[in-house]
């Protein structure tokens, strides 16, 4: 049952005219996990070093009344793009304030934020140094002169990576089997990456005359349920995946690894009492959907929000992007990347919209005519010099 207006504000008090905030704590050292629990005038505690932007956009939707961070959300290696974005939606980010935050405080604990501080029953919890637009912006600047140690360490371990996971990626994996028919259809593989959501509604218009195969990465099912599609295929190791996602009827593919350990998602899955098939491939997720994809015969491999930039493989904590590298040298022929889709691409006005325009403006003209005399004159007038060429001719 949904709380009531008076339920919801109790769990958020506006700040006070000192700068007080108080809420309600959520907290978890994984941001992901986190957001199942967060609501809106929460206060979010977390241990996210290097905080990127998904992890930020997930926090901004959810509306919490601060973010209190255990680790550093800018150390200095590369310009993440995470706590500006906190800072620009109006959220307060209390940033560096220690392990132990986690271990003093309990979930539902009521506390209150005073400038810098975290105090609960009177108690200082924990300090650290709250972050704005100019400090954060200075941290930037350093972060983007150390951009270039950063590049060569990733280059360095990419080639060193190649060699190692070549043959592997290039070997055909071992597939289960399928119900869902991939060969000769396109194929649209939806990771939960920056600019998805714009990407995934430019792409509407293909997916509903195309009618490809939905294959979501982890969160990306999620995304694809959003959007008002259901996933035929959801593939990870499902730690984002929502259990509404992973009970809406898609086949299940966990991601195992190629040295025989076990699928981090089979433990989810059997809580769940699901049924799933075990994938053992290497490289991240998302390189699994694509060789999937390939190796059974995609027409086409369309791909909304996968990660390829530098930046983006730091976000995600990756020294190297030797499999990516690999995978889409394997598939390319058959990929198209869909990242900023929507900037480049508006569809055109589809003939349902224009039909849509052109009645609602004979509807206005008709509601006009039958209020206006001069409109009815002017009708009546019509009508009456037409029937008098019919006549003339015979016709009447």
């Amino acid at each position: 049952m949904r709380s009531s207006f008076w339920q919801r504000l109790a769990r958020f008090s506006p700040p006070s005219p000192d700068g007080t905030l108080t809420g309600r704590v959520r907290l978890d050292a994984r941001t992901k996990n986190l957001c199942k629990r967060l609501r809106r005038g929460d206060v979010a505690v977390i241990y996210h070093e290097d905080l990127d932007p998904t992890a930020a956009r997930s926090l901004i939707e959810l509306r919490p009344a601060a973010v209190v961070n255990g680790a550093r959300s800018i150390t200095g290696r590369y310009p993440n793009a995470g706590p500006q974005m906190l800072v620009d939606a109006g959220i307060p980010l209390i940033d560096a304030a220690g392990p132990e935050v986690l271990r003093h405080l309990r979930e539902g604990q009521r506390v209150e934020l005073r400038g810098d501080s975290l105090w609960s029953g009177g108690q200082l919890v924990a300090r650290g140094e709250r972050l704005t637009a100019a400090t954060i912006a200075e941290r930037m600047d350093a972060a983007r002169r150390n951009l270039d140690r950063e590049l060569q360490s990733f280059c360095e371990n990419t080639l060193h990576h190649l060699q190692v996971e070549r043959l592997s990626t290039f070997a055909d994996l071992a597939l289960p089997l399928l119900r869902t028919r991939i060969e000769g259809r396109p194929v649209l593989i939806v990771v939960r990456g920056p600019g998805y959501k714009a990407d995934l509604a430019a792409a509407r218009q293909f997916i509903r005359e195309q009618r490809p195969v939905l294959v979501g990465v982890d969160g990306g099912a999620d995304a694809l349920l959003e959007a008002g599609h259901r996933p035929d295929i959801i593939l990870g190791d499902m730690d984002s995946a929502s259990e509404a996602a992973l009970r809406c009827g898609a086949e299940l593919l966990m991601h195992a690894y190629l040295d025989g350990r076990p699928s981090p998602a089979r433990e989810r899955i059997r809580e769940l009492r699901l049924s799933a098939h075990e994938i053992a491939a290497p490289g991240t997720s998302e390189d699994v959907a694509m060789l999937l994809a390939y190796q059974m015969g995609a027409e086409l491999i369309v791909a909304v929000g996968t990660h390829f930039s530098l930046i983006e493989f730091l976000d995600k904590h990756r020294a190297g992007m030797a499999s990516t590298f690999l995978t889409r040298l394997k598939v390319g022929s058959i990929l198209v990347d869909a990242k900023g889709l929507s900037r480049l691409y508006r569809p055109a006005l589809g003939p349902g919209p224009l039909l849509a325009l052109i009645g609602s403006g004979l509807f206005f003209i008709a509601v006009l005519a039958l209020h206006s005399p001069t409109i009815q004159q002017w009708v009546a007038v019509v009508t009456m010099q037409v029937e008098i060429w019919l006549r003339r001719h015979g016709m009447r």
